[in-house]
C-alpha cells in the first residue's frame, strides 16, 4: 500500500520584510572642528608611531600613537 502524498503548501508572498532600524532623525552635519580634530588625532598617532621607530623611544609612545589612531577612526563613525 503506497504512502499518501501530503499537499504542497503555496508560499504566501508577504513582501519585503520591514527594516528594524529606527528611522533616522534629521541631524545637523558635523561641525568643522570635529573633522579637524579627527584628522589631527590620526596624524598625531602616525607621527608618534614613526617617531618611536626612528628615535627608539619607549613602547608607551607606540601604544599612545596607536590609541590616537584608533580614536581618530572611532570619530569617523560619528561623522555626518
Amino acid at each position: 500500500m503506497p504512502m499518501p502524498e501530503s499537499k504542497r503548501r503555496k508560499p504566501k508572498y508577504v513582501g519585503p520584510t520591514p527594516s528594524r532600524k529606527p528611522k533616522e532623525v534629521n541631524r545637523e552635519p558635523s561641525p568643522s572642528w570635529y573633522v579637524v580634530l579627527m584628522f589631527a588625532m590620526m596624524a598625531l598617532g602616525v607621527s608618534l608611531v614613526l617617531l618611536r621607530y626612528f628615535l627608539s623611544w619607549d613602547n608607551i609612545v607606540l601604544v599612545a600613537g596607536l590609541g590616537f589612531i584608533a580614536g581618530g577612526f572611532l570619530m569617523t563613525t560619528g561623522y555626518r
